[in-house]
C-alpha cells in the first residue's frame, strides 16, 4: 500500500451529502488529508437534475420543530440535527460564498441564476483541498486489527483512513457495506411518485389542475391537502407526492393498487355545496347546471365532466335538477371514488424510504453507534422527505455535522 493511499478522512459518495461532508471536513481541519471516492464520473450529479436543473437548494422554514414535520420519516432524529444546521445556516453558507440565492412563494430556495450549475461550481470551488477521485469503484470495505477501514477497488487499487464517511445515497451497494460493518437496513420502497389512474371521468383532461383538493387512501387514516394536477396517466401534484411520502410503505405493500377519495375543493363541505346549489337554483335557475360553476377552484371542464359523472343532462337547468342528482353530485365533488393502478417515476427525481435504521445512529456526530469512525449521511440513512428542497437540507445537515465531527482528531 503506498503512503498516498492512507488518509485521515474517506468520504464514499460524491453527492449532495458526502461532498459537503468532505468541504466541511477539509474546512474544518486544513491540515487534513481528505479524500471523497466518486464511483461515477462526475460529482453532484443529482444537484445537477434537481429542480428541473434549477437546484431547489432548501426550504424556507426556520424553525426547527416545524421543519422536522416535512419528513414522514426522520424528523424526530433530525430535530437535534436541525438545532445545529438549518435552512438558514445553508442559506448562509452559499450566500457568503458569492452565490445568490431566491425564495419562491411556497417556500422553495433557488439560486438567481435558475442554474443548478451555480451550485455546483460553488461547492467545487471551496473544495479544492479535497482530493477527489472519480470512477473509484469500491467493492469492499473491511477494518483491520489497527481500527482502520481499508477499501478495495476492482483495479486492486486500495485506500485506508481511520475515519470514513459513507455518503453512497440509496445504493444498494453501500447499504451492503454498511450491513457488512454491523448495520440493519430498513428495506427501501419508493417515496416520491405520482399515481397511474384510468378513469373515464378524467380522460382528455390532462394539463388541469385545482389549487386545493384533499386526497384520501379508502379505508385508512392517510389524507393529504394540496394542488392537484391531471396529467395523461393519471394524478400527480403536490397532495399526490405528499401522500405518496406518507404512504410510501402502505402502498408498496398494497403494490400501487388502491382507492382513492377525491375532494376536488377542500374548502368545501358536503354541506357547503348543498348551501351553494340551492343558492344557485334561486339565482339563475335557467342556468344550465353543466356550464355554470360555483367554485372559482374548480375548472370548468372538470365540472363540467363530474356532472356528466353525476347524471346530469348537458341541456338540464338549475330549476328542473333533483334532489337526488344534486346529492350524487355531492358524492362526485366531496367524495368521488378512483381506482389507482400503478406508480409513474416524479419527473427524474427518485426518492426512497428505507435505509440504515436510525437507532443505530448517534445524530450529534452522525457516528454510528455499531461501527466507531463510520459516518452515516443522507439518504444512506431511513430518513426521506416531501418536495421542496428538504431532501437536499438532510443532505446539507448530516454532511456538515459528519464533516465537522470527522475533522476532530489528534
Amino acid at each position: 500500500m503506498t503512503e498516498s493511499s492512507v488518509w485521515d478522512v474517506i468520504v464514499l459518495g460524491g453527492g449532495a451529502a458526502g461532498f459537503f461532508a468532505a468541504l466541511t471536513c477539509m474546512q474544518k481541519n486544513p491540515s487534513a488529508r481528505v479524500a471523497l471516492l466518486e464511483r461515477s464520473n462526475r460529482v453532484l450529479a443529482k444537484v445537477k437534475i434537481s429542480g428541473g436543473g434549477r437546484c431547489n437548494v432548501t426550504h424556507a422554514c426556520f424553525d426547527p420543530a416545524q421543519l422536522t414535520t416535512f419528513y414522514p420519516r426522520g424528523g424526530k432524529a433530525l430535530r437535534g440535527p436541525f438545532s445545529r444546521f438549518q435552512p438558514q445556516d445553508t442559506m448562509n453558507w452559499f450566500e457568503k460564498r458569492g452565490v445568490r440565492l431566491k425564495t419562491e412563494p411556497d417556500g422553495r430556495v433557488f439560486p438567481i441564476s435558475d442554474n443548478a450549475q451555480t451550485i455546483i461550481d460553488c461547492l467545487t470551488t471551496h473544495a479544492r483541498g479535497v482530493h477527489i477521485q472519480l470512477n473509484a469503484s469500491v467493492v469492499k470495505i473491511e477494518k483491520n486489527s489497527m481500527g482502520s477501514f481499508v477499501l478495495h477497488s476492482s483495479s486492486g487499487e486500495t485506500w485506508s483512513s481511520k475515519r470514513v464517511i459513507l455518503a453512497t445515497g440509496s445504493s444498494p451497494l453501500g447499504w451492503d457495506w454498511a450491513k457488512s460493518l454491523g448495520h440493519t437496513i430498513e428495506p427501501p420502497v419508493p417515496s416520491l411518485f405520482t399515481f397511474s389512474v384510468k378513469d373515464p371521468r378524467l380522460e382528455g383532461l390532462s394539463g388541469l389542475s385545482v389549487p386545493q383538493a384533499r386526497l384520501h387512501i379508502e379505508g385508512m387514516s392517510l389524507t393529504q391537502e394540496g394542488a392537484l394536477l391531471l396529467t395523461h396517466w393519471g394524478l400527480s401534484g403536490p397532495a399526490v407526492l405528499k401522500l405518496s411520502a406518507w404512504g410510501a410503505r402502505v402502498l408498496h405493500e398494497k403494490n400501487y393498487s388502491t382507492r382513492l377519495k377525491i375532494q376536488w375543493d377542500a374548502a368545501l363541505s358536503a354541506e357547503d355545496w348543498m348551501a351553494l346549489f340551492h343558492q344557485l337554483r334561486t339565482q339563475i335557475p335557467k342556468k344550465q347546471v353543466t356550464s355554470s360553476v360555483p367554485s372559482i377552484r374548480l375548472p370548468q371542464r372538470l365540472w363540467s365532466r363530474l356532472t356528466q359523472a353525476a347524471g346530469i343532462a348537458e341541456a338540464l337547468i338549475w330549476a328542473d335538477v333533483s334532489k337526488d342528482k344534486l346529492i350524487r353530485l355531492i358524492q362526485e365533488l366531496h367524495a368521488g371514488i378512483y381506482s389507482m393502478n400503478g406508480k409513474s417515476a416524479f419527473k427524474e427525481e427518485f426518492v426512497t424510504c428505507g435505509g440504515i435504521r436510525l437507532d443505530e445512529v448517534d445524530f450529534r456526530t452522525m457516528e454510528s453507534k455499531c461501527c466507531p469512525n463510520l459516518y452515516l449521511v443522507g439518504e444512506m440513512l431511513d430518513v426521506d422527505a416531501v418536495t421542496g428542497g428538504f431532501n437536499f437540507q438532510n443532505a446539507w445537515t448530516t454532511g456538515w455535522i459528519a464533516g465537522m465531527a470527522a475533522a476532530t482528531f489528534k
